[in-house]
C-alpha cells in the first residue's frame, strides 16, 4: 500500500493514514448516517475488487476518492453546478490541503466527477476505474460478481444500507426540485 500503514476494516486490507484518516473523519462529520455507510462501503468495494483482481493503482487516492464522493449531497449543499463537479472540487481541495501533489489531486477529482457516469469512468486510470466500480456496486450493483458473497455481506453487515435507496432518491429529488439546471442528464446515464 505505498508504503504506507494499513489495516484491516470490515475484512478489507485498506491503507491508513493521516490523509485517509481525515477523509474519513470529514466524511462522518459531512454526511448523514445513510451516506457515510454508502461512501465507506463503497471504498471498502472498490478496495477489495483492487487487491482480488490484482490491480495496479495508489490505495490512498481510492480511499480519499470514495470516501469524499458525495460531500455535496447534504442539505446544505446550495452550489450552482452539478454536485459531482461541487464535491469533486471539495474534495481535490482537501487533497490539496493535505500534501497531495497535482497529479495524485486531479485523479481523486476524476474519480468524484465521474463517479456517477461509469461510461467513461470504467475506461480512465486505475483509480478512477476503481472508485467508480466500487460506487456504482453500492448503488446499482455493478459488477456485484467480483467480489464473493460472504465478503459483500461481511462490508453491509458493518455498514448498514440504512434505507439508502428511498434516503438517496429523496436526496436526488430534492437537488432535481432546486436545481434542475444541473441534473437534466442525470436519468439517461442510470439506464
Amino acid at each position: 500500500m505505498n508504503g504506507t500503514g494499513s489495516r484491516i476494516l470490515a475484512g478489507v486490507l485498506v491503507p491508513d493514514t493521516p490523509l485517509v484518516q481525515q477523509a474519513l473523519y470529514r466524511a462522518l462529520r459531512e454526511s448523514e448516517p445513510y451516506l457515510f455507510n454508502h461512501v465507506v462501503r463503497s471504498w471498502l468495494f472498490a478496495a477489495q475488487i483492487g487487491q482480488l483482481r490484482n490491480i495496479d493503482h495508489d490505495a490512498e487516492v481510492v480511499a480519499v476518492g470514495a470516501l469524499l464522493h458525495d460531500l455535496t449531497l447534504n442539505q446544505r449543499f446550495n452550489g450552482p453546478r452539478r454536485f459531482e463537479i461541487e464535491s469533486a472540487d471539495l474534495a481535490r481541495a482537501f487533497a490539496r490541503q493535505g500534501g497531495v501533489d497535482e497529479r495524485r489531486a486531479q485523479l481523486i477529482w476524476d474519480s468524484v466527477a465521474l463517479n456517477s457516469t461509469p461510461s467513461i469512468g470504467l475506461y480512465k486510470e486505475a483509480q478512477v476505474a476503481l472508485c467508480t466500480t466500487g460506487i456504482c456496486l453500492d448503488v446499482v450493483g455493478l459488477q456485484y460478481e467480483i467480489i464473493p458473497a460472504a465478503e459483500i455481506a461481511s462490508i453491509v453487515r458493518e455498514f448498514l444500507r440504512l434505507d439508502m435507496k428511498r434516503r438517496m432518491t429523496r436526496c436526488f429529488c430534492h437537488i432535481a426540485e432546486t436545481r434542475p439546471e444541473t441534473t437534466y442528464d442525470i436519468r439517461p446515464r442510470f439506464r
